[in-house]
């Protein structure tokens, strides 16, 4: 029997097979899944075509981690899209927060941190996962994400703010007209991930002292708004996420500056939970 691990975002879902010797015998990269705004179809499609690629059959063991995973009828709905396809021994169907948790930190005690696309943080007690401060997403919120980073660009880009050579790199590079950002922020399928994809290229200008108080300011608002609320001086923060991972260089001495001691990064979440479920 084997074990099934999905590990998805906005923008891709991670799929890892684990053979019963803990070996790792497949993997599929598909779309993300995001209960909480994506459109159960989408999902429901998505689900059935990783299970089939990764060959479920009957007492698999299943594990899924999510971003939206957030009331019981939510969790029965994915449930019953997984048992359609096959009868797991086990099935355990959790959000993101649970996902990097146990990816970050394992079974110990400390204060997890999601920068990627989109943040959000928790404090997880070894066991249960718990939430003092909302993420809000990429209106309202996910201070310290690629989104978020991109959100605070492209305001100050269309009111004409952004440093000249700055600027007339972006419009060489994407498309920089007001209608086409408005058209990818306000009708594209998925404006999240396309102010966060913006993020490699406003890092390409960190050198540029406008731009990299507009990073450091995102980092700075993620670590006093959301970090912060949690007990910092007694325990450490765990950070997953490309995009936290990425800049680490930058945001690690920003914690340490502000009192906040790092556990560690990990890139992709999927990895520690290979390794969790492997225990």
């Amino acid at each position: 029997m084997k074990t099934i691990i999905v590990e998805s975002g906005a923008t891709k879902s991670d799929w890892r097979v684990i053979d019963s010797n803990g070996n790792q015998v497949a993997r599929k990269i598909l779309d993300g899944m995001n209960v909480s705004s994506g459109k159960m179809e989408s999902i429901r499609k998505t689900l059935v075509a990783g299970l089939k690629d990764t060959g479920a059959s009957d007492g698999d063991s299943f594990y899924m981690y999510t971003a939206g995973v957030v009331t019981e009828a939510i969790y029965e709905e994915l449930r019953n899209v997984v048992l359609s396809i096959a009868k797991f021994a086990d099935i355990d169907i959790q959000n993101d927060l649970m996902g990097a948790a146990r990816s970050v930190l394992g079974h110990s005690k400390g204060i997890v941190a999601i920068m990627g696309t989109g943040s959000n943080t928790c404090f997880f007690d070894g066991i249960e996962v718990s939430q003092k401060v909302m993420s809000g997403g990429f209106i309202l919120g996910d201070d310290g994400s690629g989104a978020a980073l991109g959100r605070l660009f492209l305001r100050d880009f269309i009111k004409n703010l952004i440093p000249k050579d700055v600027a007339e790199d972006f419009a060489s590079k994407f498309d920089a007209s007001y209608a086409g950002i408005v058209q990818n922020v306000y009708r594209s399928p998925a404006p999240a991930g396309y102010l966060g994809g913006l993020a490699p290229f406003i890092l390409s200008h960190y050198d540029n002292p406008y731009i990299k108080t507009m990073v450091d300011a995102n980092f700075q608002a993620f670590i006093d708004r959301s970090l912060k609320q949690y007990d910092t001086d007694t325990y450490p923060v765990g950070i997953v996420g490309g995009f936290g991972y990425a800049n680490r260089g930058i945001f690690e001495p920003m914690c340490e500056k502000s009192g906040i001691k790092v556990a560690g990064f990990i890139a992709e979440p999927i990895d520690g939970l290979i390794e969790y479920h492997r225990k």
